[in-house]
């Protein structure tokens, strides 16, 4: 069977090496897969979980935002955060998590303030995602999430022909 070799890299350096058959990742236009002889690809990470299966064993971490790139049967994440399941503090997660909320509810900074509160509170949640107790979804403005590379979704104009 044919594997590929991932890699993710922080600023701290290499956290993961593995020959695996497979992995998802979360990118800013959605999770996608990687098989092996996977056409190349380059794409923006956003913090959540990467799941890949290593000699049979499906296995997961938690990532930051970054990079992705995949060529010649070799995926390099290259991002900012990066965790295992069992370094996983849930406490300090949901305490995390919860600080950031209560600062998001009452915000009256800039706009990159904002963006590192949006973060913190996103990093939070994968990591509890990991740990296998995910917080209930949050809603955000479409204007809070512009920092993560979407544009704001519009409602179609619709008019009345009758």
């Amino acid at each position: 069977m044919a594997n590929l070799e991932l890699e993710i890299v922080t600023p701290e350096g290499v956290k993961l090496t593995a020959t695996v058959s497979e992995f998802t990742a979360p990118s800013a236009d959605g999770e996608f897969g990687v098989l092996p002889s996977h056409r190349p690809l380059l794409a923006a990470l956003k913090t959540g979980i990467v799941r890949y299966t290593e000699a049979g064993e499906k296995l997961e971490v938690a990532v930051g935002p970054g990079f992705v790139e995949v060529l010649d049967d070799r995926a390099v994440l290259l991002t900012q955060k990066f965790i295992r399941k069992e370094d996983v503090d849930p406490v300090i997660a949901r305490r995390d998590l919860k600080h950031a909320e209560e600062a998001l509810a009452k915000f009256e900074g800039t706009e990159a303030e904002r963006n590192e509160l949006i973060s913190a509170s996103l990093w939070a949640a994968a990591r509890l995602e990991l740990y296998g107790d995910p917080p209930p979804p949050t809603m955000r403005v479409a204007h809070e999430l512009g920092h993560l590379g979407h544009e704001p979704l519009h409602a179609p104009d619709v008019t009345d022909e009758s």
